[in-house]
């Protein structure tokens, strides 16, 4: 009779009849547990997965059908709120589905010796990314690319979506290990998880722009007596909007906000009326430019967040705030198991999203080859101005906190009822 490597293990460790019988008898108690443990972790998965869909369809105004066509987390696309759902996390397993990592005590086999590794640290661990299209996934592309080669210091496996609903789910149930999503998802997730993931990277910083064809516009005052159209209240763009005008000591009484459902109704109402004003995220900018020669950037979101910090609105620690679009999460189970491969995968990210800057062109084709942009010329006028970048350790947290904070005051709900705590950034430095 030929065993299978699971068989031919515990026979080997037995040693004699009797030992084997009462190592089969735990055994199968065990897995009769984890079927009824499985049972109720995959009820509870449903249960967070249909009320974050809920909750929130109820804060962006829209559904993932809106969400697939617009591009980032400063529009609807990488805006839908999501949670990962706490694993549990079990004993290293063998293809039986049998745990061989506890001890003696409850009748699992423990190696004759500590030099003898599991079978789970001798393996080889295939890190699972999951990104939306758009410029949060830009800085993604070389690192894609180099895996796919079998360029990459360790094994990835890599899945991007048009639509949250395919990538959210995976997460939660603990398919993917990693993923890319806007920054106030990331505090969503770890309020609703109580601490089940940390952000480890910002790989985006904003990537909204004021788009008209009134050159008379030069800065946030200028805009008194104006209307601007945007996407979403309640969303990001709102938020940040409201954000700058309030600092500017302007007010919706001095300009007027009008909104619509998605990015590319804004970019209709500017090139129907060029001396409109209109709030758009790359990559629709550049498009809604070369679309008509009339319109151009008037304003840059991102400096005009950066006056403010020059301004003295710094975080509490002294340092200055970003406008943060992206960041990086993990599932704090796999930080815990597999820290290694977390800092590994930060160095080749850092390493992907230089390239994407310092090789535009190149990078350009891989973001056209991936779906992002459709054609790498547009890619290659767009991505300059996507802010793509990596920033980890104590600047992530200085940056990122401050415009979690700037969220919270305006709607503690946009961040999943409030602040995350000091655990919630992975800090290895």
């Amino acid at each position: 009779m030929r065993l299978d490597g699971c068989a031919f293990y515990f026979v080997r460790k037995a040693k004699s009849p009797e030992n084997l019988q009462n190592i089969a008898c735990c055994q199968m108690d065990r897995i009769r547990m984890r079927k009824d443990i499985g049972m109720i972790m995959r009820t509870k998965t449903a249960a967070v997965v249909m009320g974050i869909v809920l909750s929130l369809t109820a804060l962006t105004g829209c559904g993932a059908k809106e969400a697939e066509k617009v591009v980032d987390s400063n529009v609807q696309t990488e805006n839908i709120q999501t949670e990962n759902g706490q694993t549990v996390e079990a004993g290293a397993e063998n293809e039986a589905g049998m745990d061989v990592s506890g001890t003696a005590e409850n009748g699992d086999v423990q190696p004759e010796d500590g030099n003898e590794a599991s079978e789970e640290e001798n393996e080889e661990v295939t890190v699972r990314i999951g990104s939306l299209k758009g410029p949060t996934s830009m800085g993604l592309v070389y690192l894609m690319e180099q895996a796919k080669n079998g360029e990459a210091s360790q094994q990835y496996e890599f899945t991007m979506t048009a639509a949250a609903d395919e990538l959210l789910p995976a997460m939660i149930s603990g398919d993917l290990d990693i993923i890319l999503v806007p920054a106030n998802v990331a505090s969503v997730l770890y309020n609703k998880t109580e601490g089940g993931v940390s952000v480890i990277d910002i790989n985006t910083l904003g990537v909204l722009y004021m788009v008209s064809g009134d050159d008379t516009i030069k800065n946030m005052a200028d805009l008194k007596g104006k209307t601007v159209y945007l996407t979403g209240k309640g969303t990001t763009p709102d938020y940040v909007l409201h954000y700058l005008l309030k600092e500017n000591g302007l007010t919706e009484a001095d300009v007027t906000l009008e909104y619509k459902s998605e990015a590319t109704e804004v970019a209709a109402v500017l090139t129907g009326t060029p001396e409109a004003i209109g709030v758009l995220p790359q990559p629709f900018v550049t498009a809604a430019c070369a679309q008509n020669e009339n319109l151009t950037v008037v304003m840059d979101l991102t400096e005009q967040w950066n006056i403010v910090q020059d301004m003295g609105a710094v975080a509490e620690d002294g340092g200055r705030s970003q406008l943060v679009t992206g960041v990086t999460v993990v599932r704090n189970g796999f930080l815990e198991e597999h820290q290694t491969a977390v800092d590994k995968f930060l160095e080749e990210h850092a390493s992907s999203a230089a390239y994407a800057n310092e090789h535009v062109e190149e990078a350009a084709e891989l973001v056209a080859a991936a779906g992002i942009i459709e054609k790498a010329p547009v890619a290659v006028k767009a991505m300059p101005k996507c802010n793509i970048t990596y920033i980890d350790g104590s600047d992530m947290k200085t940056a990122l906190e401050g415009y979690l904070s700037v969220l919270c005051g305006q709607d503690a709900a946009s961040v999943g009822g409030g602040l995350p705590g000091e655990d919630f950034y992975y800090i290895n430095e």
